[in-house]
Formats: structure tokens, C-alpha cells, sequence
């Protein structure tokens, strides 16, 4: 099978973590009942996206959250990738960490962010996920009955070497749970998405949280796909919304036959420069 039907959520996210994972789980069952095939939730789903909820909201092991996501997949035949949320290890560490579940609940995939969200930008955002954040350090492809899938969050998204290093594993699409706020949102959001997916010739998919300017910390919104050419397929605005579009793996195919990038002959600059 190599064409499938993928969603992506943009929901408001509030200080009460059960009405957070009440929601999601509305919105896994009617995306599902939809024709949706995999979901893709927001990046910090549970929790208001704000450094110090992290070791509040934080959960060890198959937690409140990890056990929600797990009964949506499974009561609703769906893939679901689970955002993100903070998880907590035994030795007190926390990661940005997203969780993918196959179709009978089953945890197949952990992704925990590898490159933290700290900046500063001169008269916008600064925010400093490593006060309390720790990074991860693996790359994360995951096996569907579709083919491969990469996984990274957010910002990771910024480092093209992790993205051809998922492609060298086999993904031919790339999910982006994510939150850029009002001053990265304006000015990278579509190039990144559409870039990555030029590069590597895959589809990629962000899912972000709706804008709610009463918070801490205000997202960009506007969850998207791209399809391996750059061509935006579908983009919400910032309000509360999902999307469903079918994703063809052939066309990642034909993409790379027409343009056979991944495939060409690498050049050794050292040896080139030494001519």
C-alpha cells in the first residue's frame, strides 16, 4: 500500500492535563472516522508550552498521557504520533519526547528532541528549553505497513543533517511535531518545511498548536504538509482546526527518478580543492 491518509491537529492546549488528553482524544476519534490512516498531534500537547511546567506535567515511563495515546490508537485502528510531552527518566532527567503508537497501541517509535530551543532573539523571543530540558541523541525512523516514517521535534527541525540522515534510513516522509512562535513562525515556518522537503525529496508534516495569545508562550499555528516538489498541500491558519490529506509514496518515487539527487555521486571537496 503505498497510499495513505495522515491528520494533523492544532488544538488548544490549557493548564488542565486530562482536559488537554480528553481532547486529543476527541479529535483522534474523528479524524479517524474521517478516513485518517496516522495523526499527528502538537508539540507539548499536554502542558502549556512554558519551562517550568515541564517537571510538573512530567511523567515516567507509560504515564497518564503515554496510556491515553495508547487506548486512541488501538479504540480508533489508527496511527498515532503522539506530539510530544515532557517524560521523565529514573535518574529525574527530562526530555521533549514524542511517542508513536502503531494500530493496536503498541509503542513502535520514541523520538526525544535533540536539539533544545535556546534563543535569543534581539527585540523578540528568548526562551531557554535547557533550564530544565534535557537533549536527546538518537535518530528516530519508524516502520508502518506503509514504509518508513522520520520523526523529529520542532527544532531539530532547523538541522538539515538530521533530516538526510532519517532519509538515509528509508524515510520518505518526515513528521515535525512543533510550536514556533510569533517571531520564528513569521519568518521560517513555510521555508523550512518546503526546503526540507526539497532537499530530501520527501513529504513533510508539521503539527502545531492553536494560537492562544492568554498564554505564556504564543504559537505560530499554522500546521502544513508539503508534498516532495514543495508544494504546500494543505496549511491551517492559527485557530483551533485539523487537516486530512492523502499522502502518495509513489510520488516520492517519480519525484526521485525525475530529479535524482539522493542518488548522485557525492563530490570530495578536499580532493577537488586539491586539483
Amino acid at each position: 500500500m503505498t497510499k495513505f491518509k495522515i491528520a494533523a491537529i492544532q488544538m488548544l492546549t490549557n493548564t488542565d492535563k486530562k482536559e488537554n488528553l480528553k481532547s486529543a482524544k476527541g479529535y483522534i476519534k474523528k479524524v479517524a472516522e474521517e478516513g485518517a490512516d496516522i495523526v499527528v498531534l502538537g508539540e507539548m500537547f499536554n502542558t502549556p508550552y512554558i519551562t517550568s511546567n515541564f517537571p510538573i506535567y512530567g511523567e515516567i515511563g507509560k504515564g497518564e498521557s503515554w496510556q491515553a495515546l495508547s487506548e486512541a490508537a488501538k479504540d480508533n485502528d489508527i496511527y498515532v504520533v503522539g506530539g510530544s510531552i515532557p517524560e521523565k527518566d529514573e535518574e529525574g532527567r527530562i526530555f521533549n519526547t514524542s511517542f508513536v503508537f502503531d494500530r493496536e497501541g503498541n509503542q513502535i517509535a520514541r523520538h526525544r528532541k535533540m536539539h533544545l530551543f535556546d534563543i535569543d532573539v534581539e527585540g523578540g523571543q528568548t526562551f531557554r528549553e535547557s533550564d530544565t530540558l534535557t537533549a536527546g541523541d538518537e535518530v528516530t525512523v519508524f516502520d508502518t505497513e506503509f514504509g518508513k516514517i522520520g520523526l523529529c521535534i520542532c527544532y531539530d527541525f532547523r538541522f538539515p543533517e538530521l533530516s538526510r540522515l532519517m532519509v538515509n534510513e528509508g524515510a520518505k516522509v518526515i513528521i515535525v511535531p512543533a510550536a514556533f512562535n510569533m517571531t520564528t513562525g513569521p519568518a521560517h515556518w513555510d521555508i523550512l518545511f518546503r526546503t526540507r522537503a526539497l532537499d530530501n525529496q520527501v513529504y513533510t508534516i508539521g503539527a502545531a498548536p492553536a494560537r492562544d495569545s492568554r498564554t505564556g508562550y504564543t504559537s505560530w499555528g499554522h500546521s502544513m504538509i508539503v508534498d516532495p516538489w514543495g508544494k504546500v498541500i494543505k496549511q491551517l491558519d492559527e485557530k483551533v482546526g485539523y487537516f486530512i490529506e492523502e499522502v502518495d509514496l509513489n510520488y516520492v518515487i517519480q519525484v526521485r527518478d525525475e530529479l535524482p539527487m539522493l542518488n548522485q555521486r557525492r563530490l570530495d571537496l578536499y580532493e577537488l580543492n586539491k586539483k
